[in-house]
């Protein structure tokens, strides 16, 4: 089960790509990210994929929320919000 921090030791810009995965900052190559809120600094509608694997699309972000859920991927296509930061 993944546990949820209150605070964050990384964070990042996020990218959203409809072929690549959010980064992993905190492994050399970048690889094997098991997952990290997000940060929304521009609202809009969010895609992601959830650790768990689920694609979920978000509606109705407002600038300037936390998305509490584990998330490895940020879609471009399906995707308006911007300013995304992912905090691990």
């Amino acid at each position: 089960m993944a546990v949820q921090k209150l605070q964050a030791a990384r964070a990042a810009s996020v990218t959203p790509s409809n072929t690549v995965d959010i980064p992993n900052i905190a492994n050399q190559n970048g690889l094997d990210n098991k997952g990290c809120v997000l940060y929304v600094g521009t609202g809009g509608t969010l895609r992601v994929t959830t650790a768990g694997g689920d694609d979920v699309t978000f509606t109705g972000i407002v600038s300037g929320t936390f998305v509490p859920v584990q998330v490895i991927k940020v879609w471009a296509s399906g995707t308006s919000a911007l300013n995304i930061i992912a905090l691990w």
